[in-house]
């Protein structure tokens, strides 16, 4: 087949790189009317190109139509909008088709739970759209293609089933005991679809030994058998029929230990022993079997490249260190993904061995970087340590760190046994509330917690040996609240304006091109930001907390903004089941 240059410099650059040429899939190109993916588009830039409602008109804005899930619960997902349809799934995984207009409801579909009891709870963060179908995965581990039109179930699969590989060198004991507890694994990102592919993750893979967030700490003597870790991944499956294509683990034999950095790839020191992590780590070598490190949110996908860009969560067990030595890889990073055979081709680990919770939860985001006058395909994501890293997606090359977007304090020192207290806590930073970014304005949007904890070394029995163990939760002594900055990535993530809430933020906002920066609050209010200033220019009272992820679309001539205000559990906001559609008076 004959190519042009353009094919011809792009094949060199790939092979340059070390890379195998790929048949990637064209990019997601959204109509400029319509939300049909996570994202928006394959970017996750989460912007919307609309204009009728303006930084000159918001402060008309009024609810146009209100749908009641009947479903109360943490409310995290945003709906997708497809000509004059929305789809949106609620607590517990059903999924409902509305007329976009007026709120009506065309379809739902029901969810029916494989088992009584699951990981996840009832929240989920949306779904996906392709080819006619709706896609979404389930808080008991599975995908589940339904009709466009109809609802009706296409195909149904369970993805969270082990792998051949993981069931080698155990025992036929711990072989079930791995494929009851891995059954257990929920699946809350929305897909997204790649070509003729799904690809999603899972969550809930890990956490703690001896403390918890359910039970909080635990005095009696803890066994190998207590602890039913998994790891994390993300998977690959057909469009048409669900068939799995691959799977790419966030943990890996041979890989999990690393270099025992001493340092954060951006040179923060580390409070590590790397002497003892070392004599550890052959008694440790089967660790990355329950190494945890879930994936929470959609990734992006560059079909230049054909790399898909992941944040992982952090390592497991997340208190009892020891036994998890090395660097934990791939938890804590960005990770680009062949998105045809679903192998690794870079990572940037923000926190190797990671004592505090800061897993990279929030949505990769991909623009182009000018330096120098060039320009550079480049990718960001926030972290839970309060900056927002942008890489070179070529190769991971860190291109700048932008300022810290909440207070910083005893950022990665080691627990004691006194105490030490540290901000961002474990909540973040910047939690999975995905950002935003205005490439006009060259403004990068984040919403963040300020919420400082306590981290407490302590000491338990594991195995019938007394272990050290981290117990760490939020200082309900400290204040908290929230900041929504605007980052300047034509200065090197430099904040333009900052504005400070009442209460930590968490679900997510939208950037649009009339000037506007939307956001909810746990305090029941959505709010509209003039995107150059931070002037606050509308607000109103959802009746329940305000924590998902708002979306733009327009039927007509009228333009929408849509969000769900459902509250959220863990924060303590208020919780509520309504789906709210606001517009301009007619």
């Amino acid at each position: 087949m004959k190519k042009n240059l353009p094919e011809i410099f792009a094949l060199l650059f790939t092979l340059t790189l070390g890379l195998s040429p790929v048949c990637a899939a064209e990019p997601l190109k959204a109509k400029i009317n319509e939300w049909p993916s996570f994202g928006r588009d394959h970017t996750n830039q989460r912007f919307s190109p609309l204009t009728k409602i303006n930084s000159e008109n918001v402060s008309k804005l009024v609810p146009k139509w209100i749908f009641q899930t009947g479903k109360k619960g943490s409310f995290q997902a945003q709906p997708l909008v497809v000509g004059n349809v929305m789809y949106i799934t609620v607590p517990g995984n059903d999924v409902v088709a509305l007329n976009a207009t007026t709120g009506e409801t065309i379809w739902r579909y029901r969810h029916k739970y494989r088992k009584d009891k699951n990981k996840g709870g009832p929240a989920n963060r949306g779904a996906a759209f392709s080819d006619g179908k709706i896609l979404q995965a389930t808080n008991d581990g599975r995908l589940i293609a339904l009709d466009q039109n109809t609802g009706k179930i296409l195909w149904d699969r369970i993805i969270v089933t082990p792998t051949d590989d993981e069931l080698i060198g155990l025992t036929n004991e711990q072989q079930t005991t791995l494929r009851e507890n891995i059954n257990q694994l929920p699946a809350k990102m929305a897909p997204i679809i790649v070509g003729d592919t799904v690809i999603v993750g899972v969550t809930s893979a890990g956490y703690g030994i001896f403390y918890n967030f359910d039970t909080g700490v635990e005095d009696k003597p803890r066994k190998p058998d207590d602890f039913l870790g998994q790891r994390g991944f993300v998977g690959a499956y057909d469009l048409e029929t669900g068939v799995e294509k691959w799977r790419w683990h966030t943990t890996k034999s041979g890989e999990w230990e690393g270099e025992f950095l001493n340092e954060t790839a951006d040179g923060e020191t580390l409070s590590r022993n790397i002497a003892t992590e070392k004599a550890n780590a052959a008694a440790h070598q089967q660790s990355w079997r329950i190494g945890g490190s879930s994936t929470w949110m959609t990734p992006s996908y560059d079909p230049k490249l054909g790399l898909i860009f992941v944040g992982t969560g952090n390592a497991s067990p997340n208190d009892m260190f020891t036994a998890r030595p090395g660097d934990n890889l791939y938890a804590n990073s960005l990770v680009a993904i062949d998105v045809n055979t679903g192998k690794t081709r870079w990572y940037y680990q923000q926190v190797p061995h990671d004592l505090w919770g800061y897993d990279v939860a929030s949505t990769s985001v991909l623009f182009d970087h000018s330096d120098n006058e060039k320009k550079i395909p480049a990718v960001a994501v926030a972290g839970k340590t309060g900056w927002v890293y942008a890489h070179d997606r070529r190769d991971g090359k860190l291109l700048f760190k932008s300022e810290a977007v909440v207070p910083q304090s005893n950022l990665f020192k080691a627990p004691t046994e006194d105490g030490i207290l540290a901000s961002p806590g474990s909540f973040g930073g910047v939690s999975w509330s995905p950002t935003s970014f205005d490439s006009s304005r060259g403004l990068f949007f984040v919403a963040a917690i300020h919420k400082p904890s306590r981290y407490f070394l302590r000491h338990g029995k594991y195995d019938g040996k007394a272990v050290p163990y981290i117990e760490y939760g939020a200082a309900d002594d400290q204040d908290n609240w929230g900041t929504l900055s605007a980052l300047d990535f034509n200065a090197a993530g430099k904040i333009k304006w900052q504005v400070k809430t009442d209460l930590p933020l968490i679900g997510g906002l939208l950037a649009t091109a009339g000037e506007l920066v939307f956001i909810g609050g746990g305090d029941g209010f959505f709010n509209a930001y003039h995107a150059n200033t931070g002037n606050h220019l509308w607000r109103f009272n959802c009746g329940a907390g305000v924590n998902a992820p708002p979306v733009s679309y327009q039927v007509g001539d009228k333009q929408f903004v849509a969000v769900a205000a459902g509250g959220h559990f863990l924060m303590g906001y208020p919780g509520g089941n309504a789906l709210i559609a606001f517009g301009l008076p007619d």
